[in-house]
Parts: structure tokens; C-alpha cells; sequence
């Protein structure tokens, strides 16, 4: 694989933050120095505060900021969703490859290595995808909606991969300018771009995913699902 630019780093690692857990700061300055150090990487950490009301203190962003040589905090009192965070964070990443995750990184390790390794190779997407044991973890509710939207990818619209929705995903600069061109906010801004990749014929490799024990689901949202329902039409007709 080619050098970056002079300019450029090798790798932005960018976290969406909503009310995050107790300790998250801890969390993530022990995983960034760990993943650093595995891929022998610099990362360029940028945390989008999608409008939290609590557990963001300045004590919090300061300990990272402290503990880590590239860190940037990017925050607005709106809480505005998960994607929009996302294309903040991607606009001011610099860097030829980039994956996001969630606040607590919820997935082993070796899923996120697995991500990067499949990057270097030259893909320009590279969505993580979880196996049936994802479901044994699962509430009720969010186990029926994963399903539903993966039954719908292999049979109407037939993307590179059944699991949009998964919250790990890698692109070099092609991927990035796609993620950009999105436009849903929240739940559906995965299928949303995967979609758009897969028209636009930029390269794909899924990557099977790990999530850690013990893992805490958010609670879903009635309000949202009713109106992604909308933006479910959205996507599938957006040319």
C-alpha cells in the first residue's frame, strides 16, 4: 500500500458521544493506547458530545486530552443523532483510513484490529458483521429490528452485506466522501451509506465482529423507530 502524505496521518479513530458511561474517559484513553500501540499507529482520536447532559465534564475531556498526543473534542448542546455526529467527526478527520465505533467500545479488540488490517489491504469500505451469537446477547426488540432490516438487504435490495447496522465500520478517503454524502441523522445513516457505497461501486470486504461480554444496550427509542420508518423509504428509493 502506498505512504500517506506528508500530511495526513495514517489512521482517525472517531467516537460518537451521548451521555456515556461512568469511567468512559478511562475506557478510551486504556483502548486508543492499546490499539496504538497493536498497529504501531499514531491515532488521531476525535469524540463528537452529540449534546450529553450528563457524564461529559471538562475534568473528563481534559484527562484524554492530557493522556493522548492527538485528541480533538468536538461538541454542540443539540442532540442531533448518531450520523450527524459522525460526518462532524469524519469532516475534520485527517487521515487515509478511518473507523468509528461507540463511546464504550463495545467490541473485542481483535474485531477493531481485524477492521484495520482488512483497510491496509486496500478496500474502501469495510463494515464490521456480527454472527449469531450477536443475537444471544440481544433485547427482545433491537434482536427483531436487526433482523428485519438484514431479511430486507438480502432480499430487495441486495447490498455487500446483510448487517447495516453494525457499530464498527472502516473507509479510506472514497468511503469518506460517500459517508459525507449522507444525509439521514440517526438509526438509518448505516444502511444509508451502505447503500450509496455499494451504487457508487467502491470496494467492500466485511469483517466478522466480537462483541465483548457484558455489553449494555441503549434503550430503543419508540419516538426515533417511528420516524426512521420514514427514512427506511427514504433510503431505499434515494438513487
Amino acid at each position: 500500500m502506498n505512504q500517506p502524505p506528508a500530511n495526513k496521518k495514517h489512521l482517525s479513530l472517531i467516537l460518537p458521544c451521548y451521555n456515556p458511561p461512568v469511567n468512559w474517559e478511562k475506557i478510551v484513553v486504556e483502548s486508543v493506547k492499546s490499539i496504538a500501540e497493536k498497529t504501531g499507529q499514531q491515532l488521531q482520536l476525535i469524540i463528537v458530545n452529540d449534546g450529553s447532559t450528563k457524564n461529559t465534564e471538562p475534568e473528563k475531556v481534559e484527562f484524554i486530552r492530557r493522556s493522548l498526543p492527538d485528541f480533538e473534542w468536538i461538541s454542540y448542546t443539540e442532540n442531533r443523532g448518531k450520523g450527524y455526529a459522525l460526518r462532524q467527526g469524519v469532516a475534520k478527520a485527517n487521515s487515509d483510513l478511518m473507523i468509528y465505533t461507540d463511546i464504550d467500545f463495545p467490541y473485542l479488540e481483535s474485531s477493531f484490529l481485524g477492521l484495520y488490517k482488512t483497510l491496509q489491504q486496500g478496500y474502501d469500505v469495510v463494515p464490521g458483521h456480527r454472527g449469531k451469537e450477536y443475537y444471544s446477547k440481544t433485547p427482545f426488540l433491537r434482536k427483531v429490528i436487526s433482523k428485519f432490516l438484514r431479511w430486507t438487504l438480502k432480499t430487495f435490495l441486495r447490498l455487500p452485506t446483510d448487517d447495516s447496522q453494525c457499530g464498527i465500520k472502516g473507509f479510506n478517503q472514497k468511503g469518506a466522501a460517500v459517508f459525507m454524502d449522507t444525509r439521514i441523522d440517526r438509526f438509518l445513516f448505516d444502511l444509508e451509506f451502505i447503500k450509496l457505497s455499494s451504487k457508487r461501486k467502491l470496494r467492500f470486504q466485511k469483517v466478522e465482529v466480537e462483541l465483548k461480554p457484558n455489553v449494555i444496550f441503549s434503550k430503543v427509542n419508540g419516538r426515533i423507530l417511528l420516524r426512521e420508518s420514514v427514512n427506511f423509504f427514504k433510503v431505499l428509493f434515494r438513487k
